[in-house]
C-alpha cells in the first residue's frame, strides 16, 4: 500500500497547483471537508475552487505531522498547513491546523475528510480573546 507521506506529498502538490485530475483521483467519493469558519464543502465544491481559479496557492505544505492508523483501513493525520494564496482575491490564513482522515481504497489512501481549524496567534487568523492583544497570554492575563 502506498505509504501515507507519499499521500500527502501528492495532495500538497496537487492543491498548491489547483491540479483538479489529481485531487479527483486523492479524494474519496463522500469527501467532506470543514474549513476554519465552520463552512462544509463536499467535494465537488473543494475541486469547484480550484476550477474556477478563486483559490490560488503559490504555497502549500504540511509539516508537524503525526498520523495514527484507526481500524485496518484508515489514518488519522493531524498537520499544521502552511499556505500563502488567495481566495477570489482575497489573501487567506497562513497556517491552520488540521485533522485529516485517510482511507484505503483497494490499495491506495484517499483524502475522506478534513477539518481546518485557525491556529490563534498566525498571519489571517482571528485575533486572540482579550483586551486589544494578539499575543499569547499567560494565566494571569499578561503578554
Amino acid at each position: 500500500m502506498q505509504g501515507t507521506e507519499e499521500f500527502l506529498t501528492s495532495w500538497a502538490a496537487a492543491e498548491q497547483a489547483g491540479d483538479t485530475a489529481t485531487l479527483e483521483i486523492l479524494l474519496a467519493g463522500d469527501f467532506t471537508a470543514v474549513g476554519p469558519l465552520g463552512f462544509i464543502l463536499p467535494r465537488q465544491a473543494w475541486l469547484a475552487r480550484h476550477r474556477s481559479r478563486d483559490l490560488t496557492y503559490q504555497d502549500f505544505s504540511l509539516d508537524e505531522i503525526q498520523s495514527r492508523p484507526s481500524g485496518q483501513d484508515s489514518v488519522v493525520v493531524t498537520a499544521r498547513t502552511n499556505t500563502r494564496g488567495s481566495y477570489q482575491g482575497h489573501p487567506i490564513p497562513q497556517a491552520t491546523r488540521a485533522t485529516l482522515v485517510l482511507a484505503s481504497n483497494a490499495g491506495r489512501w484517499q483524502l475522506a475528510a478534513i477539518q481546518m481549524s485557525f491556529i490563534a496567534g498566525t498571519l489571517g487568523a482571528p485575533l486572540i480573546p482579550g483586551p486589544g492583544s494578539n499575543q499569547p497570554q499567560d494565566q494571569d492575563g499578561a503578554a
